[in-house]
């Protein structure tokens, strides 16, 4: 459900979602091979940490968002500068959170 509202977000603010991944080795695969402009990631996926997902991400040069209800102040600190989407967010916040990405990735 909340990937569908997140999808819907996106599509509001003109970008397109390719691909969803609701587990961390899915996540991996898509890091590795998906074609992608910015990466979204949920801080904390099905209870395994997605910082491995944001490793391969950072070394193809792919901007990063984590989505977390941590906060900012809930990252590790290699990822502290990464612009960070307090949940529950709105889509406001979103576009805001991806032009911050685009312009520091």
């Amino acid at each position: 459900m909340v990937a569908m509202l997140v999808e819907d977000m996106l599509e509001d603010l003109g970008h397109k979602m390719v691909k969803l991944a609701a587990r961390l080795d899915t996540a991996l695969s898509a890091a590795r091979e998906e074609s992608v402009d910015v990466a979204i990631l949920d801080l904390n996926l099905g209870g395994a940490m997605t910082y491995p997902v944001a490793d391969v991400l950072r070394g193809r040069g792919i901007p990063i968002v984590f989505s977390t209800g941590y906060g900012q102040g809930g990252l590790k600190e290699a990822y502290s500068g990464t612009p960070t989407l307090q949940k529950p967010f709105n889509t406001e916040a979103l576009g805001q959170a991806i032009r911050d990405a685009m312009a520091t990735g």
